[in-house]
C-alpha cells in the first residue's frame, strides 16, 4: 500500500511540475520571445490565432472531457465579438453619436439594445454574461431532455447557421454581410498605434494562459472526474445520485464564456467581425484544430488550433483553392488513424518512458513485487 501511495504521489508531483514548467515556457515564449523576434504584422497574426485558441480551450473541456460535440461555438464567439464591436462603434461615434453605417443603411437612430454598449464596464460584463446565460438556457433545455451525441451536434450547428442568417438580414443594425469594421480606438487607446497593438497581443496571451490554467484546475478537480464519468457512463452517474445535465451545463457554459472572450478580443485585433466569422464553417474550423491537436489533452486544443490557423494563413496564400481540401484530408486522417490527435503521440512516448524508468521506490514492471513491497 505504501508503494502505491508513493507511486501515485510521485506521478502527481511530476504532472504538477510539468504543468508549471509548461506554463513558464509558454509565458516566456509569448511575453518575451515573440515580441522580440516577430514583426508587428506577424505579431498581430499570432494575436488573432490566440483568440481562436481561446475557443479551442473551451471546446477541449466540453468535447474532450464532456463528450459534447459542440459544432456551434461560432454563436458564442460571435456574440462576444458583436457586443465588443458595438461598443467600439459607439465609442468612435462619440457621446450620443450614431455609427456611420446606420446613417447609410438605417434610420439614423441607435436601436435601444445598442445603448447599454455605450458603457465600457457594462460592455465587459455583457461580453461574458450574454453568451454564458444563453449557453445555460440552451444547456438546460437540451441536456435535461437527454439530447446528446449526433442530435446535439446537429442542433448546435443549426443554431450557428441561424445566427449567421439573422446577422445577414439585419443590415441596418448589424451591418449585414459587411459586418462591423473600421474601429479607431479600444477603450480610449488608438488602435493605429503600434504600442497599443502590442498591448492587445499581451492581453490576448495573458487571457489564453489564464483560461488554460482554469481548465487544468477543472480537469484535476472533482468536477473534472465527474465530467469524464458523465461522458463515459451517463446512466451510471445518474444512478449514483448526480444530475448529468447540470454537469454538462456547467462545462458548456464555461466553453461559451471562453469563446465569447476570444471573440471580444478578436474584434480590436483583427478590426472586423462579420457573419462569415461566426457561421457553420468557422464553427467546424474551431473543431478541426481541437481534433488535430488532441481534444482530451490540456494543451492539444491550443497547439492544434494555432497550428491549423497558421497553416491556413500560410498555405492559403500559396494554394488558395487547395487549402480547404488539405484541411479536410488532414482532419479525416487524424480521426481515422490518430483519434487522440497529435498530442497522443507525446502521451504514448511518455507512458513508454515511464514504463522503462519507473519512479523511485516503485518496482520495475519486469520485476515481480515481493510480499513485503505490496504490504
Amino acid at each position: 500500500m505504501t508503494t502505491i501511495q508513493t507511486t501515485v504521489g510521485g506521478l502527481y508531483r511530476s504532472s504538477r511540475a510539468r504543468a508549471v514548467t509548461g506554463f513558464g515556457v509558454a509565458a516566456i515564449l509569448l511575453f518575451a520571445v515573440a515580441p522580440a523576434t516577430m514583426t508587428m504584422f506577424r505579431l498581430g497574426l499570432l494575436a488573432k490565432f490566440l483568440c481562436l485558441a481561446m475557443v479551442a480551450v473551451g471546446i477541449g473541456l466540453a468535447w474532450g472531457r464532456g463528450g459534447m460535440l459542440t459544432l456551434g461555438q461560432g454563436v458564442f464567439f460571435g456574440l462576444g465579438a458583436y457586443i465588443m464591436a458595438m461598443h467600439l462603434k459607439l465609442a468612435d461615434a462619440g457621446p450620443g453619436g450614431v455609427p456611420d453605417f446606420m446613417m447609410l443603411y438605417g434610420s439614423g437612430e441607435v436601436p435601444w439594445w445598442w445603448e447599454p454598449m455605450r458603457s465600457p464596464v457594462l460592455t465587459i460584463v455583457l461580453v461574458v454574461a450574454v453568451p454564458t446565460g444563453l449557453a445555460i438556457l440552451l444547456g438546460l433545455a437540451v441536456f435535461t431532455r437527454r439530447v446528446r451525441g449526433a442530435y446535439f451536434a446537429i442542433l448546435s450547428q443549426a443554431l450557428a447557421a441561424a445566427f449567421a442568417i439573422l446577422l445577414i438580414g439585419q443590415q441596418a443594425t448589424t451591418g449585414g454581410t459587411n459586418g462591423l469594421n473600421g474601429f479607431r480606438s479600444f477603450f480610449g487607446y488608438d488602435l493605429s498605434d503600434p504600442l497599443n497593438k502590442r498591448m492587445l497581443f499581451f492581453i490576448a496571451a495573458g487571457a489564453l494562459l489564464v483560461m488554460v490554467a482554469v481548465v487544468r484546475q477543472l480537469m484535476h478537480s472533482r468536477f473534472g472526474e465527474l465530467l469524464v464519468a458523465v461522458r463515459d457512463q451517463e446512466n451510471r452517474v445518474r444512478f449514483l445520485g448526480y444530475d448529468p445535465a447540470k454537469v454538462k451545463v456547467v462545462a458548456y457554459a464555461v466553453a461559451a464564456a471562453m469563446a465569447a472572450i476570444g471573440g471580444a478580443l478578436f474584434v480590436p485585433i483583427v478590426g472586423i467581425i462579420s457573419p462569415a466569422d461566426v457561421g457553420v464553417v468557422p464553427s467546424i474550423g474551431f473543431l478541426i484544430g481541437v481534433a488535430i491537436g488532441g481534444r482530451a489533452t490540456l494543451l492539444g486544443p491550443v497547439l492544434g488550433s494555432i497550428a491549423v490557423s497558421w497553416a491556413q494563413t500560410s498555405l492559403s496564400e500559396s494554394f488558395p483553392s487547395g487549402w480547404i481540401y488539405f484541411q479536410g484530408a488532414l482532419f479525416i486522417l487524424v480521426v481515422a488513424f490518430l483519434p487522440g490527435g497529435l498530442a497522443s503521440l507525446v502521451g504514448k512516448w511518455r507512458r513508454r518512458r515511464t514504463t522503462q524508468d519507473p519512479p523511485d521506490g516503485a518496482p520495475h514492471p519486469s520485476v515481480p513485487a515481493t510480499s513485503g513491497s505490496a504490504a
